[in-house]
């Protein structure tokens, strides 16, 4: 197949697209290069005769439209997003912008394409969102794809419209859609803005780990090759206007999870140790969710995918992957508001 991947020089769209070149398929990287994307991520596919690289908007219809003419992609995989949290509490309208603008654009151009190549039925249209616009939980209880909206972000509340402006496209239009909602990834290429590599780096450098609240939210953890692996499934598999949760069947406390990384760090990194020592609790995100947790049951059932990485084992890899690719985060780490606390509204 030849996947038209937004998004594909961050942390999710960059692990999509090393696995889908490994698995054969031809893939044509849009993305803006915004500050959170990286070229790194996919410099060992770059040379691949089998990959393409486009820098663009997604609000840029014009190049959406030309992409289109250029490559005649068999599908899209939508990941171009606004993605965290706190920014979103600080600055919301990017989020709508991209979130919302962005994929309504997107959907306009390969709408227009889909029916100027006679409507193939083999096209799809994968839009990946997550399971934040699903709302917070108790200490009970999981998400099902019947789980009714209910997102409490400005970043959960763009992701939620842009899910709902997919299902409208393929009810009105006909377009050949599939969604994915997945909990919180984590692996290598993350980000320095996220929990996971600011647990990593602060401890490396010595510095107070900053714990939100009491560090009692929960989170369902899913390793991003597992993920990458479940989107491909999901395209090639997945019932035509069907959604798919995708979680990594491992909730941890977020206190729970900075611990197992101190851990983790006390046996490779002795220097500092013991790193739970730097354990900082600061002043609680506006409207931080309690809880997620996934029920996996159809795409396991449906298409027979589930994880194979535990969290025990993905962090393991994690930190191993940070402590050695140190000019990778290095090169990141002076973006705009890496490094600050944000979304203190």
């Amino acid at each position: 197949m030849k996947l038209l991947v937004t998004g594909a020089a961050g942390f999710i769209g960059s692990a999509v697209v090393r696995l889908a070149i490994a698995k054969g398929h031809s893939v044509v990287n849009l993305d803006a290069l915004t500050y959170a994307a990286c070229l790194e991520n996919v410099a060992s596919v770059a040379d691949s005769p089998l990959y393409a690289f486009e820098k663009a908007d997604i609000c840029d219809r014009e190049a959406l439209d030309r992409i289109f003419a250029t490559y005649k992609p068999d599908a899209v995989m939508h990941l171009a997003a606004e993605s965290h949290v706190d920014r979103s509490i600080d600055g919301p309208g990017a989020f709508i912008q991209t979130n919302v603008t962005g994929t309504y654009t997107l959907l306009e151009a390969a709408r227009a394409y889909w029916q100027g190549v006679g409507k193939p039925d083999e096209f799809r249209f994968h839009h990946i969102s997550t399971d934040e616009v699903y709302g917070s939980l108790g200490p009970t209880g999981q998400f099902t794809e019947d789980t009714p909206y209910d997102p409490r972000s400005p970043y959960s509340a763009s992701k939620a419209a842009s899910d709902h402006l997919v299902r409208a496209w393929g009810e009105t239009y006909g377009l050949p859609i599939v969604l994915t909602n997945c909990s919180n990834n984590y692996g290598p290429y993350h980000f320095p803005e996220k929990l996971v590599p600011v647990v990593i780096l602060k401890a490396l450098a010595g510095e107070p780990i900053p714990v939100y609240g009491d560090g009692a939210n929960v989170r369902d953890w899913l390793f991003v090759e597992d993920h990458a692996d479940a989107l491909l499934t999901v395209l090639t598999k997945g019932t035509l206007g069907r959604s798919y949760n995708i979680g990594g069947e491992n909730e941890v406390s977020n206190l729970e999870l900075v611990k197992m990384i101190c851990a983790l760090l006390d046996d490779r990194h002795p220097k500092g140790a013991p790193h739970a020592d730097l354990i900082t609790f600061v002043a609680d995100r506006p409207g931080h969710d309690q809880r997620y947790a996934i029920d996996p049951t159809r795409i396991r059932t449906e298409l027979g995918w589930r994880p194979s990485v535990t969290v025990e084992e993905g962090l393991a890899r994690t930190v191993d992957w940070y402590l050695e690719n140190k000019d990778w985060w290095r090169a990141l780490q002076n973006r705009q508001g890496v490094g600050e606390r944000l979304g203190k509204a």
